[in-house]
């Protein structure tokens, strides 16, 4: 147990100076990529899957009631995390299997696989967040999501900033607005979007578009689960329970 308790904080540790560094040269080279990109697409599709991203993450996270895992019970840490990756395993080849499908079917798939993609990162988050022992019933657990949602899939500068709000998640539950749309969704978003469509353009393109999708889809699942699981360890680790 101790020597697993070690590599938990070890690995929590180089997590958040990750989480907390300056954003590099090469961050600014993506963006300019990135803005590139943006201006060759056309605005009607950028438009589509903006809306597309609002609605869904808001309908997917404050709609109808979610069938999630129970609660793991009085198990230890390391028992809990062998279940999460085993559910993190689990997402990232239903993932895959749709962003090849989704790839191979052409542009019109390709730009379906935005929601169902979006669903299965949200499934997977509410499944990690019970095994850690937090009831996703409460409104403020889902706006937690959110904000590792934000972790995993941001620019740099953003990642500071969202970093710096979870930091000592606790202590500022209290502080939280009553209403949920008080979120800045338009920051979600925009970070969301950019940081996704220089990867999933690609699966637009013929005759790749299958291999590309099935690559895709694992990694973000894959970088997903890691900071899931390293943003509740800090939670853990705050009410003295990562033992």
């Amino acid at each position: 147990m101790y020597a697993y308790h070690d590599q938990i904080m070890s690995e929590l540790a180089t997590w958040q100076k990750q989480m907390q560094r300056r954003p590099s040269v090469l961050n600014a080279v993506a963006k300019k990529v990135q803005d590139r990109i943006n201006r060759i697409i056309p605005e009607k599709v950028h438009a589509a899957i903006t809306r597309t991203i609002k609605e869904m993450v808001r309908g997917v996270l404050f709609g109808a009631k979610h069938t999630t895992l129970n609660p793991p019970g009085n198990i230890g840490i390391e028992e809990i995390e062998q279940r999460v990756q085993d559910r993190i395993k689990f997402y990232k080849h239903t993932a895959a299997a749709e962003g090849g499908i989704a790839g191979a079917g052409g542009f019109l798939l390709a730009v379906a696989d935005f929601p169902v993609l979006l669903a299965i990162k949200i499934k997977m988050l509410f499944d990690i967040a019970a095994l850690y022992g937090f009831d996703v019933n409460d409104y403020r657990e889902r706006v937690y999501i959110l904000h590792i949602f934000q972790l995993a899939f941001s620019s740099q500068q953003h990642r500071q900033k969202v970093f710096e709000q979870i930091t000592n998640w606790k202590a500022k539950l209290n502080e939280m607005p009553a209403d949920v749309h008080d979120f800045d969704w338009r920051s979600f978003q925009q970070e969301y979007r950019d940081y996704i469509d220089l990867a999933k353009l690609a699966q637009l393109i013929p005759g790749v578009g299958a291999v590309v999708g099935v690559v895709v889809n694992y990694q973000l699942l894959k970088k997903l689960g890691a900071t899931a699981m390293n943003a509740y360890r800090m939670r853990r680790l705050e009410t003295k329970q990562i033992g």
